[in-house]
């Protein structure tokens, strides 16, 4: 018991950090893609603790309640998430069954977070952003477990530990090797963009429209608890595709250095995803996963039940 609290308790500090030095990451490259200079390396912290000595304001129409414990919500769900996912990297003799099937359930209260505390803020903004937030989800889950499940057949056992992917492909090579899991990939790495609320998929905020959306009554520290949570899952949804179809979390050297390569192509991809494209309309994005992923997933299924 002691040994999973303190796998926890260093997971989700050392996801934070990881978080928040990712989205330095992010904001750096985007500078530099739009040719400026970029925010110092300790920015992010920064910005975090600015916001924890700021005042919360509470709207008067607001259902206090679920506004404010919304952020908290979100956060301890990807806190939950990391400890999770870390348990099962530095300690998988100790991963429970059924480990990933919990992991992905959690990975939507962020989302369902802001929804809820978006229709308690008595903003219509935040109605509008919270109703387009449910829909996304509904949308992104569908090929996203799809493509998991492309996975799992290719693990033969069909184990829903995240400890036995890894296992699987420590011995036959990453699932992302094979055609159906590079598939399976390409339909993960878009559902993870629309998870973490970037664009083209920041239809629940969309500043230009809705002012922030979900976001736009947050203030002070629920407003840090939000952005430190959406750090922590930048963090967390890349280790998750490496665990599922990059050959796992590897700690050790020179193994490590694979996994950090993996990380950094990642975020790469999401930050440039987002650099170079339109936001969608909530009805594009919808027909985007329902129409389009959800299909090329399902075809990654049947070529993986087929050997390919």
């Amino acid at each position: 018991m002691a040994q999973a609290l303190g796998i926890f308790v260093a997971g989700t500090l050392g996801t934070m950090v990881l978080g928040l030095l990712s989205k330095w990451f992010d904001r750096k490259l985007t500078a530099r893609v739009q040719y400026r200079v970029g925010p110092p390396l300790l920015q992010p912290f920064y910005d975090i603790l600015k916001l924890l000595g700021k005042e919360t304001l509470v709207p008067a129409d607001a259902r206090r309640s679920g506004f404010l414990l919304a952020p908290l919500v979100g956060l301890s769900a990807t806190a939950v998430a990391a400890g999770i996912l870390w348990a099962s990297a530095v300690n998988p003799a100790g991963a429970f069954v059924g480990d990933l099937i919990v992991l992905l359930y959690v990975l939507t209260l962020p989302s369902l977070s802001l929804v809820v505390g978006g229709s308690a803020s008595g903003n219509p903004f935040g109605a509008v952003g919270a109703s387009r937030e449910i829909k996304l989800l509904i949308a992104y889950e569908l090929p996203l477990i799809t493509a998991i499940v492309t996975a799992l057949v290719h693990a033969e056992a069909w184990s829903f530990r995240l400890a036995d992917l890894a296992a699987h492909q420590a011995a036959h090579g990453p699932i992302a090797a094979s055609l159906s899991g590079a598939l399976a990939l390409l339909v993960s790495l878009f559902c993870i963009q629309a998870k973490l609320g970037l664009v083209p998929f920041d239809t629940a905020e969309a500043d230009t429209e809705l002012m922030g959306g979900v976001l736009v009554e947050y203030s002070g520290p629920p407003l840090a608890l939000i952005h430190l949570f959406r750090a922590m899952l930048l963090a967390v949804l890349p280790m998750l595709l490496i665990t599922v179809f990059l050959g796992g979390i590897r700690l050790s050297w020179p193994g490590i250095l694979g996994t950090l390569l993996a990380y950094l192509l990642i975020l790469v991809f999401v930050v440039l995803l987002r650099n170079t494209n339109p936001r969608l309309r909530i009805d594009q994005a919808v027909k985007f996963f329902w129409l389009l992923l959800f299909p090329i997933a399902m075809l990654a299924l049947i070529l993986a039940l087929a050997g390919y």
